[in-house]
C-alpha cells in the first residue's frame, strides 16, 4: 500500500453566492473611492486644477488600492494643465484672446484675462472696456457703467468707440449710459 499523499491546507477566498459577498464592508475604502469618483468627475469637466487637487489629497490620505489609478490621472491632469497653459507676447494679445472668449459666451473666462491684464497694466483702457462689454452682455448695468467710465477717462476715445459698439444694446435704455457717452448734450 502507498502512503496517502498529506494534504495542503489551503487558505480560500470567501465564498460568494448568486453574487453576495460576505465580505464586510470597508467604510474608508468606499470614502477613498468616492474621492477617487470625485476626481475623475472634474477631469472630465476640464477642471484639471481642482481634479489634481483631489487626487493629490487622495494620495496623501493613503489611497490604498487606488494609488495607481490616482496617480496615473494625476499625472494626466498635469500634462493637461500644461497643455492648456496660454502665454501671450503682448497685454494686447491677451485681449485678442480675452474678447474672443467673451465672442464665444465664455464671460467668466473672459473676466479673468482682462482682470489679469489690469493686473500687470492697471491703465489698460481696452481691458476696462473690454470688462464694460462683457458687463452690458450679462445684465450688470452697475459694473458696466463703472468699467466704461474708467475706460473713457483713460482714453477718451473709449466714448466714441462706445456710442457705435452694438454690444451696448442693454444699455441704450438706461439715463446713465447716455450721460456718460453724451456729456456735451446736457
Amino acid at each position: 500500500m502507498k502512503p496517502s499523499p498529506s494534504k495542503k491546507k489551503t487558505t480560500s477566498m470567501p465564498r460568494v453566492l448568486a453574487g453576495k459577498s460576505n465580505a464586510i464592508p470597508d467604510p474608508a475604502r468606499k470614502q477613498r473611492i468616492q474621492h477617487y469618483e470625485t476626481a475623475v468627475r472634474l477631469m472630465h469637466e476640464g477642471k484639471y486644477e481642482k481634479a489634481k487637487a483631489a487626487l493629490e489629497a487622495l494620495l496623501s490620505n493613503d489611497a490604498g488600492d487606488l494609488v495607481d489609478r490616482a496617480r496615473v490621472h494625476l499625472t494626466a491632469c498635469e500634462r493637461q494643465m500644461r497643455k492648456n497653459a496660454i502665454s501671450f507676447l503682448s497685454p494686447e494679445e491677451q485681449y485678442d484672446y480675452a474678447i474672443s472668449l467673451l465672442n464665444t459666451g465664455y464671460y467668466e473666462d473672459a473676466r479673468e484675462q482682462f482682470e489679469a491684464i489690469l493686473e500687470q497694466h492697471p491703465s489698460a483702457d481696452y481691458a476696462h472696456y473690454g470688462l464694460a462689454v462683457m458687463h452690458s452682455l450679462i445684465s450688470h448695468a452697475e459694473e458696466c457703467l463703472e468699467q466704461l467710465g474708467r475706460a473713457i477717462a483713460l482714453n477718451p476715445r473709449n466714448r466714441i468707440q462706445a456710442r457705435l459698439d452694438s454690444d451696448f444694446q442693454e444699455m441704450l435704455d438706461d439715463p446713465r449710459f447716455t450721460e456718460l457717452l453724451y456729456p456735451e448734450v446736457l
